[in-house]
């Protein structure tokens, strides 16, 4: 599902129309993305948390030279699924 059909599908189920729905999308993903930039959770309950991880630097291997390279700290964003997206559970 790209972005538009996953527009499509939030404006089907909640009833808005597609413009709406995009702005809500879009909305969505800008206060989440503001907030990892201010190294915040986003906590959804039942569907999931949205964090900052820092990862430490550490050594490499360059695959196509094979030559030992670094690779710098850096932050990344993780993702914790809720129990509404447990897959694993049987639907009743």
């Amino acid at each position: 599902m790209n972005k538009s059909e996953f527009i499509a599908a939030v404006a089907a189920k909640a009833g808005l129309t597609k413009t709406d729905s995009q702005k809500a999308v879009n909305a969505f993903a800008e206060v989440v993305a503001e907030q990892m930039k201010k190294d915040e959770k986003v906590i959804l309950i039942g569907f999931g948390t949205f964090s900052v991880v820092k990862k430490a630097a550490r050594e490499g291997i360059n695959p196509r030279t094979k030559q030992t390279i670094k690779i710098p700290a850096r932050k990344s964003v993780k993702f914790k699924a809720g129990s509404a997206l447990d897959l694993t559970k049987k639907k009743k």
